[in-house]
């Protein structure tokens, strides 16, 4: 029953077909792309690292030169078998890696590096590339495994960042003994892999509770993405800190 204080209630505005239509399609495209994208990536990865091995192995042993054998089918016929490949790539690393630990292994690998030593050119892609693999896929400190915000480029700016590892040798001792320096790798949108390293004092690196993830997929989105709110006490965090990440002084 209406008063005369009762403000009128405006009726609803019904939805025009062409407005359901609109966003039952942008439904969808937010279930599909992910899916796809995803579906497409890995597909693309493996046809690219098959297009770069399968060449190399004899055309009697193609995936589809076989098939057509086994099954007597016609061999202008176009089989796409994918992933082979990868099979193939995946079982020489580990032989190559398991070859490298013996002894004879580790001094065929001595001999080639002397002989690649002695090549001007060749010499400097290849130390370049073995020290950013080694830092890679054998570092034995823990690194980029916390998110951190620093003042970046200025003063009451903030940036960003993933925790890398202390500062060492003439970095570190440039800083001097009373300062530690935490290396932060601050990268961009909406490519992470591109980026600035930073060596900033370990006092003005404020960690984050999100996860390294998290904080990818915010840099990525350009701030559209955010992860969820974690309310997470200080004798719960993770122990991946910076005391965690500096040796003990």
């Amino acid at each position: 029953m209406n008063t005369p204080f009762t403000p009128p209630t405006m009726p609803t505005p019904r939805r025009t077909m062409f407005a359901r239509l609109r966003a039952s399609f942008l439904t969808g495209l937010v279930v599909i792309a992910p899916v796809g994208l995803t579906i497409w990536l890995i597909w693309t990865v493996i046809g690219w690292i098959d297009g770069i091995v399968l060449p190399m192995v004899p055309v009697a042993y193609h995936p589809d030169r076989l098939i057509q054998t086994y099954f007597g089918l016609d061999p202008s016929a176009q089989i796409n078998v994918r992933g082979i490949g990868v099979v193939i790539f995946l079982f020489f690393t580990i032989v190559v890696g398991w070859l490298a630990k013996g002894i004879i292994g580790r001094s065929f690998i001595r001999f080639a590096e002397s002989l690649v030593n002695r090549t001007p050119v060749v010499r400097t892609i290849y130390s370049g590339i073995k020290q950013i693999s080694e830092t890679i896929f054998a570092q034995t400190e823990r690194s980029f495994e916390t998110a951190c915000m620093i003042e970046y480029p200025r003063k009451g700016m903030f940036a960003l960042g993933f925790i890398s590892i202390p500062a060492k040798g003439e970095i570190a001792t440039r800083a001097g003994e009373s300062r530690q320096l935490i290396g932060v790798f601050v990268p961009t949108t909406p490519n992470p892999t591109s980026g600035f390293l930073l060596f900033v004092p370990k006092e003005e690196v404020m960690e984050l509770d999100m996860t390294v993830e998290d904080a990818a997929k915010l840099v990525i989105s350009a701030g559209l993405v955010y992860p969820p709110s974690r309310t997470t006490a200080i004798h719960e965090l993770p122990p991946n800190s910076v005391n965690d990440v500096l040796p003990p002084s």
